[in-house]
């Protein structure tokens, strides 16, 4: 390990540490998620401010763990039983909608250019791993309104990787499709098996006992299906991101079908949370505002005016359907919250835009706008819509 690489992963830690720190003494005025001083403080401490951390290769090796903790996470927050039925064919529909919108836009915003399907696909996410927690400690998740942003949350989260897939990481569509289709049928019986599994007693006891010794071995299976699951994605030529939803998808199922004591279940939430959320998943966002690149923004003056219209465009491209498709399943209010929350995005918008520069398909500029926008609406939004829902819950 180089000297270079070192202090970067010291700096990003850093970060890190200080993001929460942060948040806590500023939530006494306004309440702003990790997330986005993680951002922040990544550019702070990046080449464009302060010049202490460097996008290395171990550091980009790490982030890009980070990122595959956090698609893991978003797809083990899913609980299928919740969100089957009504809310999964609402979201399913809105987001094909916002999918037709968001590449109409984005053809029209980029004249035709090489970043229309970048920008059309950005515009489709939706930042559940960001909106779950904040909703958790509301007490909303618990409530059928919490269901129905699951389900709008899982879409936004697995339809863009899907897309990014077909449309931006792929110069044969087709066969994208047919090996999508065969990855499909691989996590559907790698489901199944978790599901209908025979667990064995010896395996079962050692999964139970080894959670408070140095075996972890529940911690240990779980972190060998994502591996796995990440590692049949990227043999197939796909996103990893999509193995790592997958795997998330999986080991819930696999969980919720085990005869492990509610106890023993959340003990090994609790601890895939303290590995993502505690290094991986922060350790991700920091290194993205290293590699954000506020500079170019500033030197284009014209990319300024693009970040409240591309804010009015996520609330367009996400909101709209969401108002006029559940104007029957939830009140006004309620309805608003829900097209707020699925306008919150920032997680996918960073990788997009990444994905767009570095295939040359956008400008920096372009991408650090979206970016900018993405963080705006984690700013504001979530808060918005939880004032939002409070005037349902207070009105019964």
């Amino acid at each position: 390990m180089s000297g270079s690489s070192q202090s970067a992963v010291v700096v990003v830690m850093g970060a890190a540490v200080l993001a929460p720190i942060l948040a806590d003494r500023l939530s006494r005025w306004v309440r702003v998620p990790s997330v986005v001083l993680e951002l922040a403080l990544g550019v702070l401490v990046g080449p464009v401010a302060l010049g202490w951390a460097a996008d290395t290769e171990l550091v980009g090796t790490v982030a890009d763990f980070g990122l595959a903790m956090l698609m893991f996470m978003a797809g083990y927050e899913i609980e299928f039983r919740r969100v089957r039925g009504t809310p999964l064919r609402l979201a399913l529909v809105g987001w094909m909608i916002s999918l037709a919108l968001g590449l109409a836009t984005g053809f029209v915003v980029d004249g035709g250019g090489a970043a229309w399907v970048v920008v059309g696909l950005a515009l489709t996410t939706t930042a559940l791993g960001t909106v779950l927690p904040i909703l958790h400690d509301s007490g909303a998740l618990a409530t059928p309104f919490g269901s129905r942003v699951m389900a709008v949350g899982a879409i936004g989260e697995f339809g863009p990787i899907v897309a990014v897939a077909l449309l931006l990481t792929s110069d044969q569509p087709f066969r994208t499709a047919v090996i999508l289709v065969v990855f499909a049928l691989i996590t559907v019986a790698a489901g199944v098996l978790a599901v209908g599994r025979q667990r064995l007693p010896h395996i079962a006891r050692m999964v139970e006992t080894t959670m408070t010794t140095s075996a972890q071995l529940s911690i240990r299976i779980t972190i060998f299906v994502l591996v796995a699951m990440v590692w049949v994605a990227g043999s197939f030529g796909l996103d990893v991101l999509l193995g790592a939803f997958a795997a998330g998808v999986i080991e819930r199922l696999a969980l919720e079908a085990s005869e492990a004591s509610p106890e023993h279940r959340e003990q090994v939430r609790s601890k895939l949370e303290a590995i993502g959320y505690g290094f991986l998943v922060p350790f991700f966002f920091v290194v993205s505002g290293v590699r954000l690149d506020l500079g170019a923004l500033a030197e284009d003056p014209w990319s300024l005016l693009l970040v409240p219209c591309f804010l009015g465009l996520f609330l367009l491209v996400r909101g709209g359907p969401v108002l006029v498709l559940y104007r029957h399943d939830l009140g006004k209010a309620d309805r608003g919250a829900l097209a707020l929350l699925s306008a919150t995005a920032l997680p996918l918008v960073v990788v997009i835009t990444t994905i767009g520069v570095q295939e040359h398909a956008m400008r920096t500029s372009s991408a650090a706008a979206l970016v900018c926008a993405a963080v705006v609406s984690v700013l504001t939004l979530p808060l918005l819509a939880l004032g939002l829902h409070r005037r349902t819950v207070e009105r019964r």
